[in-house]
């Protein structure tokens, strides 16, 4: 895979980094991010706790349902910060453009992206159904952003797939700042449709369509089309999906395999899709054959290294 320009800089829950800024002076510092994931990316660190004016050590604060709204505040009810972190999200959520992704703090009352606990107003409940006032903040107001949390990225599936995003989005931000044309959006898009119908076709057939319309500004098409790219990427590849990739791939070679090299990639692909091998293995093969048989839209597709290969996330 090509490399972006730059290194994909992401946000980062400060107490994710290993900052002591949680309310018992404690972090929550992620092994992955940052000793795995830190050397090939640059991280900009946010708690917003302490960016509204709450010190460290502080009482911990919480979600609560009042009627229709959630609220923020000490389970005692007091020192309220509802508004202070909506609209601290609210700022730093219109200052982001140069993030490629978001990692955030699980079950946070501020950075939680999912399953933050909601209590009742009386105390004596609670379910987890709550987003982070601040995560919130930054997700709807920057939806094709790659988000995940700490939590999420023990989970070696969602793992790859969050890298996977915020390496193509990283790709997306290079091409808008090297001026866009049509010429480059439909090239971006060649090299990346493998890559797209392994995690959702049918996000692939709408983005071959999308860019076949006439009826569109390129700013119209190129904003449609990200937000088809990304909301498909979501989508977690399966054994299933892969194979299907993988042996579209395979027909590349169909006339310069001899029988048993064909016998040979069929039986990879078909172990991966039986998990008896990693996706490494087919992938290998697929490489090793591109280099003996040279495949110009072949070798340029982003599916056979979407990210660096040193993160070693398809040795699973």
């Amino acid at each position: 895979m090509k490399q972006p320009e730059q290194k994909p800089q992401i946000g980062i829950s400060a107490c994710v980094a290993g900052e002591q800024v949680r309310f018992d002076k404690g972090h929550k510092r992620s092994d992955f991010c940052m000793s795995q994931l830190a050397p090939f990316v640059n991280y900009q660190t946010f708690c917003p706790e302490v960016a509204i004016g709450l010190p460290i050590p502080r009482p911990t604060i919480r979600q609560v349902q009042l009627g229709d709204e959630i609220h923020v505040s000490r389970p005692d009810g007091d020192g309220d910060v509802t508004q202070d972190l909506i609209k601290y999200g609210q700022t730093v959520a219109s200052k982001i453009d140069h993030l490629s992704g978001f990692i955030f703090c699980q079950k946070s009352p501020s950075c939680g992206m999912e399953r933050v606990k909601v209590y009742q107003e009386d105390g004596k409940g609670s379910t987890a159904s709550g987003i982070g006032l601040f995560a919130k903040q930054i997700m709807t107001l920057n939806p094709n952003l790659p988000c995940e949390e700490n939590g999420r990225l023990m989970d070696p599936a969602l793992r790859e797939n969050f890298m996977i995003r915020v390496f193509t989005y990283r790709h997306w931000q290079d091409l808008l700042a090297s001026g866009l044309t049509k010429h480059k959006l439909i090239e971006f898009h060649s090299e990346r449709k493998y890559l797209l119908m392994s995690h959702h076709l049918i996000s692939y057939k709408e983005t071959g369509r999308l860019l076949a319309r006439a009826d569109l500004t390129l700013e119209e098409m190129a904003q449609q089309y990200i937000t088809l790219l990304m909301s498909g990427l979501k989508h977690v590849a399966t054994h299933k999906s892969h194979t299907n990739t993988l042996q579209h791939l395979q027909g590349y070679f169909k006339k310069v395999l001899t029988k048993q090299q064909k016998s040979e990639l069929s039986t990879h692909i078909n172990d991966f899709r039986a998990g008896l091998v990693p996706l490494l293995v087919p992938l290998t093969l697929i490489n090793h054959y591109l280099k003996e048989f040279p495949q110009q839209y072949l070798a340029a597709q982003v599916y056979l290294s979407p990210y660096p290969q040193e993160l070693k996330l398809r040795y699973i």
